[in-house]
């Protein structure tokens, strides 16, 4: 489903320049699945044209609070009930002004004063205005009141000076929107450490041994669980994907890095989710330089790494709840099931690499996924959905209703 499906957003653009950013920002959340309305102000149709915001929504655009659109409706109140989300980018000192003292004099303002959902503020504007002490009240102010702010990108502004007072990027925008309504809130306090990715075990200064692990099944875990409102900590070997927004990254490289960062986050963990593949072998010495072809065939002495999730096992508090994951390519329950047993976890999920669309490198998997008391065998998925069903889990697991419900098959 798209994320954004039956959710009403709107988009308040008042008279800066950069205005132009923001149908791009219409398009994403159209595509998103939102329904999506723009109502500007005078001064924001002397940068853009409503009907380029009409042409991307397909909804009429709001302008003149006294429009005669003959509908026995006042369009405000409408759609200030409709809405699930009201975005006013690029956000003007001088309606930002407004906004914080209660002034509804157009329709942009009229709506926000009547609007009881959340409510995001992304200033825009030359740097002293910015910094000025006013506008820095007045945005206190307004988060006093409960509305977002969108911090201002630091760059050229259209004055030539170089500041913080530029409007994000859509993608910014967009990542703040989806994280406040995409998900209800089932999360909302929960601190949730996510491993991801390969890690890579050096044995010269140039190579390394490592796996074909991705990060996608880790880092649709992590960004799945923020926008249900967890805490997420998302600890990542290295892999070729953008940060997930709102989440705290830490980077490692090989198994032991890994192992110190579990162990370094855990007390402050409520749910570990291990989608991790660590090595299970380094090299037991890292050759200083180069090492050289030779007749011979190579030959590199290996050991064990740690076993994390063994060790978190056997340090398991009482209320944390440990979530695995293996790969098998022949018995793949049987093998699941011991592990679980074996390591002390509350779930583990697993997957075949030898069946179609599961395994490393690609966007769909295939998981069982196996507590102590049910097996729940999913179809074949995209990772993010995958995701929601393995958070799904682990909720009712934590709640104490026991069985998975089949919501996901």
């Amino acid at each position: 489903m798209e994320l954004l499906q039956g959710k009403c957003v709107i988009l308040g653009v008042t008279g800066g320049i950069a205005a132009y950013k923001m149908p791009n920002l219409a398009s994403m959340l159209r595509k998103a699945g939102a329904e999506v309305h723009v109502v500007m102000t005078e001064h924001a149709t002397q940068f853009i044209t409503p009907l380029t915001f009409e042409t991307l929504t397909g909804n009429r655009c709001v302008v003149d609070t006294f429009a005669r659109d003959f509908k026995y409706e006042v369009t405000h109140v409408s759609l200030a009930k409709a809405a699930d989300l009201i975005l006013i980018a690029p956000a003007t000192a001088n309606v930002i002004a407004k906004l914080a003292h209660g002034i509804a004099d157009d329709m942009l303002t009229t709506l926000v004063l009547a609007a009881k959902c959340p409510k995001l503020v992304a200033p825009s504007m030359n740097t002293a205005m910015l910094e000025n002490p006013a506008t820095e009240e007045n945005i206190r102010k307004l988060k006093d009141y409960g509305f977002g702010i969108i911090d201002s990108a630091y760059g050229m502004l259209a004055c030539r000076d170089t500041g913080k007072g530029k409007l994000p990027e859509p993608e910014e925008l967009f990542a703040h929107i989806i994280k406040e309504i995409a998900h209800e809130k089932t999360l909302a306090g929960v601190r949730i450490t996510v491993t991801a990715g390969p890690t890579q075990e050096a044995f010269d200064p140039v190579r390394y041994l490592t796996n074909h692990s991705s990060g996608r099944m880790g880092y649709a875990v992590a960004e799945r669980a923020m926008l249900r409102g967890a805490d997420v900590t998302l600890i990542s070997g290295p892999v070729s994907l953008p940060p997930v927004p709102f989440v705290k990254l830490r980077s490692v490289v090989t198994a032991q890095d890994m192992f110190l960062a579990v162990q370094e986050v855990l007390p402050e963990t409520d749910v570990l989710i291990m989608t991790a593949a660590v090595a299970d072998y380094r090299p037991v010495t890292v050759a200083e330089d180069k090492v050289k072809k030779s007749e011979d065939d190579m030959t590199i002495p290996v050991e064990r790494t740690e076993d994390i999730l063994r060790w978190v096992g056997a340090h398991k508090q009482e209320d944390l709840y440990v979530c695995g994951f293996c790969m098998e390519t022949q018995h793949l329950e049987e093998s699941a099931e011991e592990k679980l047993r074996r390591k002390n976890m509350d779930m583990i999920a697993a997957n075949n690499v030898k069946v179609e669309g599961a395994g490393f490198g690609l966007e769909t998997n295939v998981v069982t996924i196996i507590t102590k008391d049910n097996i729940q065998a999913l179809p074949l998925m995209r990772k993010t959905e995958v995701a929601d069903c393995l958070l799904d889990a682990i909720e009712q697991q934590r709640n104490g209703k026991g069985k998975t419900d089949d919501s996901c098959n």
